[in-house]
């Protein structure tokens, strides 16, 4: 049996999925912790907005409340709509008397949509009874300055509203950026100092469930251990990972998916597997005639790669001894920064196109390839800038960016003819490890039969 640290969410259902008491499970179940929850109010919403709220009664989010406490006190706790003063005031009175010490505070007041969630007298029953409580409070600038009563239009301005909260009780302040302009950048106040978390805007579209899975991500990380800056900063990666495997369920806006490290772990061990996988099947199959001198490799991108990280390849390439070829280490990621390049710059212009493997050039092979009527691409190294030569590793990333813009899109070959230092070679590129493998053993399978109808023709000859 498995015992693992528990985090209680306190907030209201929210009925498409996105965000509420539903992200904040998903996120902390995500985190591999045990997840609690109370609810507090009913939502009736989609992707177009909230159409109705429905507040439990102050007795019933009560009953919840105490019979979770008195089950053991939770690592970490969250709390996010609350509805009114009197929820607030219940869960502010009992999270007291339970001396919870990792809590952390989404001000839930308004939906992305304009919906009150939280009544004005709740506001000040937030600010009096539950904020003193507060380790951390992770309000959205409309909420900083609800919270403060500072207009916020600067950096300066976010300093003294966080200044504000924090005389409030809060122990320490995260003023989120996702609605100012430019970079998503949030600020922190600890009650002395700041500090500002970088973050990039992902595209234009309003993400769902935002500050629900950071402040639930930051309340998981805080119940594993870390300390607060690690949590807050862990907490904007998960967003930001959330956004970019983000789900569009309806109409509208989309949720981010607190579910995307877990995915990330999967897409990882399955692109090690395939690359395993291959190179057993090419062992079978002796494709050693396909390996160049300077050996080979493969190399297979997990959906949305980012970096060299996210890239499956073989330590130490692909070696041939005759038709046998032979490795002398397991896949990993990240083990050639040059096949994964070929495989970035074939992603950035088409994402689908995630696996790659260089082989020999020769005029049989190539025949080969226009035999099988694959889309082929080149690219001369001679015309090369010298600021790509003068970069090392630039020039497999220059000449596939070259080849696929010439071309207009990413094909199925790419070859050079070679330059001073650097054999001719040719890439095989695919959609998965499935279609790179039946590409190549086509390809062998041309050459081999090329050059025994060769030999035969010799021996006749003799």
């Amino acid at each position: 049996m498995k015992q693992v640290p528990s985090v209680l969410t306190i907030a209201g259902s929210d009925s498409s999925g996105g965000a509420g008491i539903q992200a904040d499970i998903k996120t902390i179940s995500a985190h591999e912790l045990f997840a609690m929850s109370v609810i507090t109010s009913i939502t009736a919403q989609n992707s177009k907005g909230v159409q109705a709220t429905f507040d439990l009664q102050p007795e019933e989010v009560e009953a919840q409340l105490k019979a979770v406490l008195a089950d053991g006190k939770p690592a970490a706790v969250k709390t996010g709509m609350l509805g009114n003063e009197f929820l607030v005031e219940s869960v502010a009175r009992l999270l007291k008397k339970a001396r919870i010490k990792n809590l952390v505070v989404d001000p839930v007041i308004k939906s992305s949509s304009g919906k009150t969630l939280l009544s004005k007298k709740g506001v000040e029953a937030l600010k009096e009874k539950l904020l003193p409580l507060a380790l951390l409070v992770t309000p959205n600038i409309p909420e900083a300055e609800i919270l403060s009563g500072i207009r916020i239009k600067s950096p300066q301005d976010r300093l003294k509203a966080a200044k504000a909260i924090s005389k409030l009780g809060a122990r320490n302040v995260l003023i989120k950026g996702g609605h100012a302009k430019g970079n998503a950048d949030d600020f922190f106040f600890d009650g002395k100092s700041g500090e500002v978390f970088e973050g990039t805007r992902i595209g234009k579209l309003n993400w769902h469930g935002t500050g629900c899975v950071l402040s639930a991500a930051i309340a998981s990380n805080l119940a594993l251990g870390l300390d607060l800056s690690s949590s807050v900063q862990n907490g904007k990666d998960d967003v930001r990972h959330g956004i970019e495997y983000g789900i569009v369920s309806g109409e509208n806006s989309g949720s981010v998916n607190p579910l995307a490290g877990l995915i990330d772990s999967h897409n990882c061990l399955e692109a090690l597997e395939d690359v395993t996988d291959a190179v057993e099947i090419f062992k079978d199959m002796r494709i050693g005639k396909l390996i160049p001198e300077v050996q080979s490799n493969i190399g297979v991108g997990i959906p949305g790669a980012r970096g060299p990280e996210d890239v499956a390849a073989i330590p130490g390439r692909i070696s041939r001894v005759d038709d046998d070829i032979f490795t002398v280490a397991a896949p990993q990621l990240g083990a050639s920064q040059h096949v994964a390049k070929i495989v970035l710059t074939a992603m950035h212009f088409n994402p689908e196109m995630r696996a790659v493997m260089n082989i020999k050039f020769t005029d049989s092979i190539l025949k080969a390839c226009k035999k099988l009527k694959f889309k082929i691409a080149s690219f001369d190294r001679a015309k090369e800038p010298k600021s790509v030569k003068q970069q090392e590793g630039s020039s497999l990333e220059w000449g596939t960016h070259k080849a696929i813009t010439d071309c207009g899109y990413v094909p199925d070959i790419i070859y050079d003819l070679g330059g001073q230092g650097k054999e001719e070679m040719v890439r095989v590129l695919a959609r998965d490890i499935g279609e790179l493998v039946d590409k190549v053993l086509r390809i062998n399978q041309l050459v081999q039969a090329n050059q025994t109808g060769r030999e035969k023709d010799t021996w006749r000859v003799r």
